[in-house]
This record gives C-alpha cells, structure tokens and sequence, in this order.
C-alpha cells in the first residue's frame, strides 16, 4: 500500500512516498481534515505559513494520538522572506504554530516574492539569507531536512554553488499535460526529491475524456491515474482534499501504468483548466487574473 512506502532523501531520512495537501484549507477545518487523513493512513502532510493554517495542522497531529516520529510534516517559508533574520524567527514561529520541537521538512515557497513571480528577478542574495537560516536551523535539529519549491535551474545552483548544504527536495507544479522533465531531471541530478503538487491539476483534468478513457483501462479514477503517474515517474505528489473518501480512493494507486500509456500520458498537452486557482502566480502567468498576487501551493 502507497501510505506505506517511504522514499529516501539525500540525507537518510525517510519521507512518505504520498502527502496530503493543505492549501486553501481554513485554520477552523483543517484540524479535522488532518485527523481523518491520519485516520485512513496518511503520514505525511504539507502546509505553509502562507496557508494560515499551521496552528490546525498542529491540533490535527496532537488529535490523531499518534507519536511524532510516526508523523512527516513539512511547512515553507513566506515567499516574501529574503532576510537570515526573518527566516531565523518565522522558522521558530513555525515550530511553535505547529506545536512541535522539530519540524521534519521545511522549503523556501518561492524564489521570488508572489507579486514578482517569474517576472525576471533572481532574488539570489535574498535566497541564500533564507537558505543560510534554514541550514542553521537544520544543523540545531530544529529542521530534519531542508529544501525549497518552484525554484529552477537558476535559483538552485545560487543554493548549490554558495550554500553549505544542497537542497533535498523542490516542489514543483507537476501534473499530466504540465510535467517540467528538464527541470525534474536537473534537480534529481543534483540530489534532490522532486515532489508534485497539484497532480490533478488543482481539479482541472476532471473532465479530460481521454484521460478518462485511461483510468477506465485501469479501473480507475481520472485523480488515481494523475496520482499514479506521477508516482511512476519518481515525483512524490500531494493531492489536496477535505473529503475523506477522496483521500482514501487517492491513495489507492496499487496499479502500474503500463510504458504505452506513460508514453502517451508523459506527451499530453496541457488541456488542464485552473478555475478560481487561475489567479494564483504558479499556474501561468498567462492565466494570472490581472492584478492577483494570492499565493501558491
């Protein structure tokens, strides 16, 4: 069973091969949306400072009365964050939100401000002051692995070449029709997990027909396909969802997608249609509602 199976990252340690997903999620419901998924297996779950909803998260893990160390949990730093000192006191104010002593992975959300999103800054000074934090707080225990998301090749040498220690996970936009091969070979050449989020495209492969005709070969949803796929290609996505059910049927992916259809599924065109997630920088800029400035998974 996927809930079971646990990659290894650069360091040694063990992180769930499937996450949940928080984004979107209000601090009044997330406590309980982490119970359940705690309840149907998940280990492994995601959030960020930007969400607001550390502090549910944190109830949602004391309330599943497992111990910590049975628990992978991974926050991020604000995008906006681009100072040692800052970083140093949100890293701290993760901890405390969340309630814990460690936190198992934590990640810069972005290499620029959301509001300069791939608008040709680099930001690289600012990144290597946040990075520095982390690798400090790393090397005091307070972080058991660090990384980053939406970074490219560019954003990561900066952390390679002139860090002390080199990222362990990027967390990229990754999904049937939109899967970033260069920059998913570039970060795994250099060490690094790739995770995915928003697999199914934040909802927007639901309708594909052709993806469905797929998932029918399979006995299978269109979200199991997505998931499985990325699976298949090494990438630890994090589906996102509130409803129980959901959370049980995403983790049950126990099928192989044969190479014919990973074929066909690696060259599809991205057809996926964001909704109300369009706003949001990381899904193309192109989409970006003018003016938004919302922040990302």
């Amino acid at each position: 069973m996927i809930l079971k199976e646990t990659f290894t990252l650069s360091n040694g340690v063990s992180i769930p091969k499937l996450g949940l997903g928080t984004w979107r999620i209000e601090e009044a419901a997330v406590a309980q949306v982490v119970r359940n998924a705690i309840d149907v297996g998940y280990r492994h779950i995601d959030t960020a400072q930007a969400y607001e909803n550390e502090h549910g998260v944190g109830e949602g893990l004391r309330a599943s009365g497992l111990t910590r160390d049975a628990l992978f949990v991974t926050t991020k730093l604000v995008a906006e964050c681009k100072t040692y000192a800052e970083a140093k006191g949100r890293i701290d104010g993760s901890l405390r939100a969340l309630g814990l002593d460690h936190i198992d992975l934590m990640l810069i959300h972005s290499p620029q401000p959301w509001s300069e999103f791939r608008e040709g800054g680099h930001f690289h000074e600012g990144n290597l002051e946040a990075w520095r934090a982390l690798e400090d707080a790393y090397a005091a225990g307070k972080l058991r692995a660090i990384g980053v998301s939406n970074f490219e090749r560019g954003d990561l040498d900066n952390l390679i070449d002139n860090g002390a220690v080199a990222p362990m996970v990027n967390q990229i936009l990754a999904h049937v029709g939109n899967t970033p091969f260069d920059l998913i070979d570039y970060s795994r050449g250099k060490g690094m997990l790739v995770e995915a989020y928003s697999p199914v495209a934040h909802g927007g492969l639901m309708k594909n027909t052709a993806l469905a005709a797929i998932a029918d070969r399979y006995a299978a949803s269109i979200p199991q396909l997505c998931i499985r796929y990325c699976l298949q290609l090494g990438l630890l996505p994090l589906p996102k969802t509130v409803n129980a059910d959901h959370m049980r049927s995403n983790a049950a992916v126990d099928f192989v997608i044969s190479d014919a259809d990973m074929a066909t599924l690696r060259g599809t065109e991205n057809v996926a249609e964001y909704g109300d997630a369009s706003m949001f920088p990381v899904f193309g800029k192109e989409r970006q509602i003018e003016g938004a400035t919302g922040t990302a998974p």
